[in-house]
């Protein structure tokens, strides 16, 4: 399902570009936007991983750099049967963590310093064990295509903006008219794609999986706990972007309010995730006590 949902994608993608470049060049302008957005595609399936820890300063971390940390995912790896990933670290004092690459064999996970400052070794556990969830369950590759592609529209969209703004055409003209529409249109898109790419339901999946991989769901339980306390507290994660939000264990760009705006969140509701792990706990240790 999510090698269909990657190919739609792109599909969306080519065709929202070639749109564009009709709109704003006619015949040419389609064919230019599809060479590129071919390229886009390309270079999106192949190095979104990169693109997205290196917008981060990610520095990839070896067994010696941080002995503690690399012992953990290596652990934790085993225990999923899963290839080692490469691990990377954020220079970020708000707790937060994400995986990316297009499959197993080339996945990625990253925490920030904060993660690694507040959480005690059990809960690390449970949130890369969250994180190895995803990477399990591949949705890390319709994560990475969803970021970069809806940062390729949203750059698009801008370009269009300030073409019709300073552009040689008319606000009156139709290529003016269109650029605004594709700029107050093409934005909401792709944060709806993303939404609609990385559901929610794939959140409580990673939460379930990840409590087994690390062996006690508790650990994630208490995990988010914390991290949700501190975004109670901190403002968002400065580098953090909407294009990227969707790949973190939290949103990094939501505090834990109840608004109308984290209806629509990437996230499903913090208090809801810690109760089913909670309860995916009992459930264990019931199930251990009766054998």
């Amino acid at each position: 399902m999510n090698i269909f949902k990657t190919f739609v994608l792109m599909a969306l993608l080519t065709g929202l570009l070639v749109a564009v470049g009709g709109v704003l060049g006619s015949t040419t302008g389609a064919a230019i936007m599809l060479i590129i957005s071919l390229g886009i595609n390309f270079v999106t399936y192949w190095f979104s991983d990169s693109i997205v820890l290196k917008s981060y300063n990610a520095r990839e971390i070896s067994r010696e750099d941080s002995p503690q940390l690399y012992e953990i995912v290596e652990k934790l790896a085993a225990n999923a049967n899963l290839p080692m990933p490469r691990v990377y670290v954020i220079n970020e004092l708000i707790p937060n963590a994400f995986a990316t690459g297009r499959n197993p064999d080339h996945a990625a996970v990253a925490v920030t310093t904060g993660l690694m400052n507040t959480l005690d070794y059990n809960e690390i556990s449970g949130v890369l064990g969250h994180e190895l969830a995803h990477v399990k369950h591949r949705d890390i590759l319709i994560g990475t295509v969803a970021a970069a592609m809806a940062g390729v529209i949203s750059m698009v969209a801008d370009i269009v903006h300030w073409g019709a703004i300073f552009g040689t055409r008319s606000n009156d003209d139709r290529g003016g008219i269109i650029g605004f529409l594709a700029t107050v249109i093409l934005a909401p898109i792709a944060a709806t794609l993303i939404q609609l790419a990385v559901s929610r339901s794939r959140e409580y999946d990673a939460d379930k999986t990840g409590g087994e991989i690390c062996g006690n769901p508790t650990y994630l339980a208490n995990a988010l706990e914390k991290i949700e306390r501190y975004a109670r507290t901190s403002p968002p994660m400065p580098q953090a972007g909407t294009a990227t939000a969707h790949m973190f264990i939290i949103n990094p760009l939501e505090n834990s309010k109840k608004t109308l705006k984290n209806l629509f969140s990437t996230h499903p509701d913090t208090e809801e995730r810690i109760s089913r792990l909670r309860e995916q706990a009992r459930d264990m240790r019931l199930l251990n006590n009766g054998q």
